[in-house]
């Protein structure tokens, strides 16, 4: 029996050589690495390539310089950095089971994360805002949401962003956990837990839907004015509503519903974890976690099928016709 446990012992790995101090690292078939890193790196690069697109796109062109589009930039912005900082330092962890970059970075990798994600956030509920102005108070929207304003809101966005991330720091909100060395962990205590559930899913959520709901309402309504005598209606009750506009909504909601199902499931195991005292299978935390940072990818891939701009600005950047004379007044949309 004490030779089949030293035996055991042997078999077990730890992150760093200098004795069974270090976390243990958890050992998986060649194949499951692989398998795991090549699904890793498409989602980076997608992440990365896919919100830069969107970056590029919008800031060169000038018919693209709307309101609504400078918010989606925001959003692509926080995406790329997620991919470019947090996602391949957070995936490389979940995969080999341990931290290799040292506890400096590990602080200013979760600093980032809280940072980005608040961001992100952010911003699809100023998108949200923005959609549920332009559709129902379309009106006031065309007379007081310009540029600078637009400008002035996403400032405010990463203003609280950064805010929100530097009173979890400073009023100490990761509850105290000694790792071992080879990990990472920044947990929040009970009070911050319970804040960052509120102020990061339920209540931008809650928003986001009641917003939305009235926009589907609205559009709908608009919808069946159809005769002569319903558009007089129409005219004289309700602000006419474009179809450009109402496109862009349709657009957008499908990227707050993504949003949803990608982070619920994570949030749902942070509420069996710190609420419930339930222990998540680790395997299962980190598929939730990877899913939500997945999100990140995502969102480009909704402007391609829906967004003929994001299409045609594509084509002009791998032909390399952005770089012509000119190319910032390029037409990319029919206004209607």
């Amino acid at each position: 029996m004490e030779l089949t446990e030293v035996q055991e012992l042997q078999k077990v790995q730890y992150c760093f050589h200098y004795g069974n101090i270090s976390c243990p690292k958890e050992v998986r078939p060649v194949a499951v690495y692989i398998i795991l890193y090549v699904f890793a790196a498409a989602s980076v690069m997608l992440t990365i390539f896919g919100n830069l697109v969107v970056i590029i796109s919008i800031s060169h062109f000038k018919q693209l310089h709307t309101p609504t589009n400078l918010l989606v930039l925001s959003l692509a912005v926080a995406d790329f950095l997620v991919g470019l900082i947090v996602m391949p330092f957070t995936i490389i962890q979940s995969i080999e089971t341990c931290w290799y970059f040292g506890d400096i970075f590990c602080y200013l990798h979760s600093v980032f994360y809280l940072v980005l994600t608040s961001a992100s956030i952010s911003s699809l509920v100023f998108i949200a805002i923005d959609r549920y102005f332009a559709v129902c108070y379309p009106f006031l929207y065309t007379a007081k949401i310009t540029i600078p304003v637009t400008w002035g809101v996403i400032g405010l966005s990463w203003f609280l962003s950064v805010f929100y991330t530097w009173a979890i720091l400073y009023f100490r909100g990761n509850a105290d956990v000694d790792p071992c060395p080879g990990d990472c962990v920044f947990v929040l205590n009970l009070t911050w837990g319970t804040t960052d559930l509120v102020c990061s899913f339920i209540m931008p959520v809650s928003l986001m839907v009641t917003l939305y709901t009235k926009i589907i309402i609205i559009a709908k309504r608009h919808a069946k004015a159809i005769s002569v005598q319903q558009r007089v209606q129409l005219h004289n009750n309700m602000p006419p509503l474009k179809k450009s506009e109402a496109k862009a909504s349709k657009t957008l909601g499908i990227v707050v519903l993504v949003f949803l199902l990608c982070w619920l499931p994570f949030y749902i195991c942070t509420i069996l974890n710190q609420f419930i005292s339930y222990p998540v299978p680790s395997f299962v935390f980190c598929a939730c976690l990877w899913l939500a940072f997945l999100n990140s990818g995502i969102n480009p891939i909704i402007y391609a099928l829906f967004y003929p701009w994001f299409r045609k600005s594509f084509r002009f950047l791998v032909t390399f016709k952005i770089c012509s004379h000119g190319s910032s007044l390029f037409k990319l949309l029919n206004e209607s």
